[in-house]
């Protein structure tokens, strides 16, 4: 072979070995590879649970976990062989490590016992508990309009005790996703972020929620201080964050087309959490985060 004819070779060879990385390469950056068979664990609290819902399950029926949650529509769609949904209503991150006593009983199981090595995808949906949003949003609501708002009994000398809870979640959260990856390293890692509750703009809809318009402000941003904690933990521990908030706006609880109840649900759900529509819309924007069809 001449000289010249294995340096054409050599160069159509490496041409074709960049072509042929290049296009692996930008197959894996696309996040187009099919969802791995195996069991799909979901991992969270009520906004993952779909308490009130039908229909509930009983394993335990504290939980308050529905059939119709977002993990139950998603786990048809992204190709997983089996669901194993181990979110409760009133969860927190320590209720991921040790097991939640719930009324009735018995207790739910660690969730993240639920995790193997068999595990290829797990979702998190988890931190609202920990800086008791629900509580807050319920002990904000005032049949009285003259009354004093609630800003007032949690920041004090500009100081946010909110702020401040949601910064404390930060590292709890950061030592549960590595503990998740520990226990699932054969997994794809989702956290799931929160909907969008009150009105993204205005003051809200009272007395249709009796939310004063001076704490409607002060509470929004309060939803979007959790989500980007929970979005940066995410990026510091390499896994992917899927937000609700953004599809979600024009669907909070003041809308005639809502995804979360307002203090007083409208339809079979628990106050200030999703409802049926809402878990579909959700298990929507996760499928399709989740798994992308091939190219």
């Amino acid at each position: 072979m001449s000289g010249t004819n294995a340096t054409r070779i050599r160069r159509r060879f490496g041409v074709a070995a960049l072509a042929a990385a290049s296009f692996l390469g930008a197959t894996a950056l696309s996040g187009c590879d099919p969802v791995p068979p195996g069991r799909y664990v979901a991992l969270g609290d009520s906004y993952v649970a779909g308490p009130l819902i039908p229909d509930q399950t009983t394993d335990p029926l504290g939980c308050l976990r529905s059939t119709n949650n977002w993990p139950h529509l998603v786990q048809p769609r992204i190709g997983t062989t089996e669901l194993v949904d181990v979110s409760c209503s009133g969860a927190t991150i320590d209720d991921l490590y040790s097991a939640q006593d719930v009324t009735p009983g018995p207790a739910n199981p660690a969730q993240l016992d639920a995790l193997d090595s068999g595990t290829t995808v797990v979702t998190l949906g988890i931190g609202g508990n920990d800086i008791g949003f629900s509580d807050l949003v319920k002990s904000c609501g005032t049949s009285w309009p003259w009354e004093d708002g609630c800003k007032d009994d949690y920041v004090s000398g500009g100081v946010d005790e909110v702020s401040n809870r949601i910064a404390a979640v930060a590292p709890r959260l950061d030592q549960a996703i590595k503990d998740i990856k520990l226990r699932a390293p054969n997994a794809w890692v989702y956290v799931v972020g929160y909907p969008t509750v009150l009105p993204e703009t205005g003051n809200g809809c009272y007395p249709l929620v009796p939310v004063l318009p001076s704490d409607v402000g002060w509470l929004r941003d309060k939803v979007h201080e959790l989500n980007a904690m929970i979005q940066q933990v995410a990026a510091d521990n390499y896994v992917a964050f899927i937000d609700l908030a953004t599809p979600s706006i024009g669907h909070d609880f003041c809308s005639s087309d809502r995804w979360v109840e307002g203090l007083v649900p409208l339809s079979t759900a628990a106050p200030v959490h999703p409802n049926a529509e809402g878990m579909a819309a959700f298990a929507d924007v996760i499928a399709a985060r989740v798994h992308k069809p091939q190219p």
